[in-house]
C-alpha cells in the first residue's frame, strides 16, 4: 500500500535546490580523524544484526571512533513509523534509511544500519548513493 506519506518524499520541486555547505564530508572526516563508512547488517528478524551491530559500534566508540547506529526498530518508532510491512513499504523504509546513511556519512560518521532489508536491489540503491568504498 502506498501512503501520501510516500507520494511526498518522491515528488521533486522546482523550487528545492540542494543548498551547498561551507565544510565539506572530507573536512569532517579530516577533523574526525577517520574515514565515513556505512556498514550494512541484514538478516532476518531475530537473526541477531542488532545484536552485532551494537557490539561493533561498542568497540568503535571504545577505539575513539565518531559513529552511530541505525536500528530498524528504532527508525520505525520516528522517521518511518508510517510505513507498514509491504513490500513496497519496506522498499520506501531502506530508501529513506539509506537518504539519513548518507547524511551521516557527509558528517564524516561510520554508520551501522540493522534492517531486514530483504532486497538485494534496495541494498545495491544504498551503495549507490555512496562514494566507492564507504558501503
Amino acid at each position: 500500500m502506498e501512503t501520501a506519506s510516500m507520494k511526498v518524499t518522491n515528488m521533486k520541486t522546482e523550487n528545492t535546490v540542494w543548498h551547498e555547505q561551507h565544510i565539506s564530508k572530507t573536512q569532517r572526516a579530516s577533523l574526525k580523524e577517520q574515514k565515513p563508512a556505512l556498514l550494512w547488517y541484514t538478516g532476518l528478524s531475530g537473526s541477531g544484526k542488532s545484536t552485532v551491530a551494537n557490539a561493533v559500534d561498542a568497540l568503535l566508540f571504545k577505539l575513539g571512533c565518531h559513529s552511530y547506529l541505525l536500528d530498524g526498530d528504532n527508525v520505525r518508532h520516528g522517521l518511518n513509523g508510517d510505513l507498514g510491512f509491504s513490500d513496497e513499504a519496506r522498499v520506501e523504509n531502506i530508501r529513506r534509511i539509506s537518504e539519513v546513511a548518507k547524511l551521516f556519512l557527509d558528517a564524516g560518521l561510520i554508520v551501522s544500519t540493522a534492517f531486514i532489508s530483504p532486497f538485494a536491489s534496495d541494498r545495491a540503491l544504498a551503495k549507490a548513493k555512496l562514494e566507492q568504498g564507504e558501503f
